[in-house]
């Protein structure tokens, strides 16, 4: 079967604790960004008004949800790597080089939610795991890696 990604699984390294949460900062901000969007539309439907309703506050909750996980979902399954990754030459791959379903995405997505929730010891199972695996890559069968950078010319 062949593989998505072009590099040779033999140069690819597992990522670091610390490359793994600079690319989450560099998202975060995205993330952020792509959230004040949602609201600004959310709260234009309202007629300009604040979401105070239970059920509109729930309607917003829900939408954020849902863009949030469609734009790491895309990135890991179209590219592999969101922006901040791509910024730390990070890349997110089967054990075998192919890109993540759709299913494993979402995986990922849930489980990365609760290492965070867990005062971050899900990504910190890095350090003690000697395949350098946090609990999300695990549970989505997934692995993170190091890419090598582009060579210039």
């Amino acid at each position: 079967m062949p593989r998505d990604f072009t590099a040779d699984l033999s140069e690819v390294k597992p990522a670091t604790l610390t490359r793994r949460l600079l690319a989450i900062v560099y998202d975060t901000l995205l993330v952020v960004a792509i959230s004040m969007v949602v609201v600004l539309i959310a709260v234009g439907l309202n007629g300009g008004e604040a979401i105070d309703t239970p059920l509109g506050k729930a309607g917003l909750q829900s939408a954020l949800l849902c863009t949030n996980f469609l734009f790491f979902g895309y990135c890991w399954t179209k590219a592999g790597r969101t922006l901040g990754m791509l910024a730390w030459h990070l890349r997110v791959q089967n054990h075998d080089g192919r890109k993540l379903s759709w299913t494993q995405a979402l995986i990922r997505f849930f489980g990365g939610a609760l290492s965070l929730l867990c005062f971050g010891l899900g990504f910190f199972f890095i350090l003690a795991s000697d395949e350098k695996l946090a609990w999300h890559d695990r549970w989505s069968n997934s692995v993170v890696v190091r890419t090598p950078k582009p060579q210039r010319k």
